[in-house]
């Protein structure tokens, strides 16, 4: 399994993602609908010409996701048992169609689980930049991490 056992992180640890992800039109289109947002502002070309971006913003729920996603194969593919919470999401730059986004994340906290042997939780930060080096995107996320095996 790519990701890591509980015991395997240390709080501090940070990793840059690869590789990144560039958003195409069908993939904003596709979320949004999906996601049942009208917002004419990730739909409409005109509507979103004669706004402040001048051009359709990417939902921010699909940078949202896609950061979360571009962390997965290094920290939590196949240990996790579950994502217990996303706090702090916030969107400092607009994500627009064409850009890509690049994901690092840093384990900030960690403890044991007080109920269950078998787990612990960590506390993730994310960061989203896009090609320019700008962030995009942050959250802090608590995932129930499963404990290596006994054998």
């Amino acid at each position: 399994m790519a990701g890591l056992y509980y015991e395997e992180f240390e709080v501090g640890m940070t990793f840059e993602h690869q590789p990144g992800r560039t958003c195409t039109e069908t993939d904003n289109l596709l979320f949004t609908t999906m996601s049942m947002n009208p917002q004419p502002l990730h739909l409409d070309a005109e509507f979103a010409r004669d706004s402040q971006f001048g051009q359709i913003l990417v939902n921010s729920m699909w940078t949202f996701a896609t950061l979360i996603g571009l962390s997965v194969g290094d920290t939590t593919l196949g240990t996790t048992i579950g994502n217990l919470g996303f706090d702090e999401a916030r969107f400092p730059n607009p994500v627009f169609i064409g850009d890509t986004l690049f994901a690092a994340t840093e384990v900030i906290g960690m403890r044991e689980s007080s109920s269950k042997r078998d787990r612990g939780i960590v506390t993730f930060t994310h960061t989203g930049t896009n090609q320019r080096g700008e962030v995009v995107a942050t959250a802090v996320r608590n995932g129930m991490m499963l404990k290596r095996p006994v054998s």
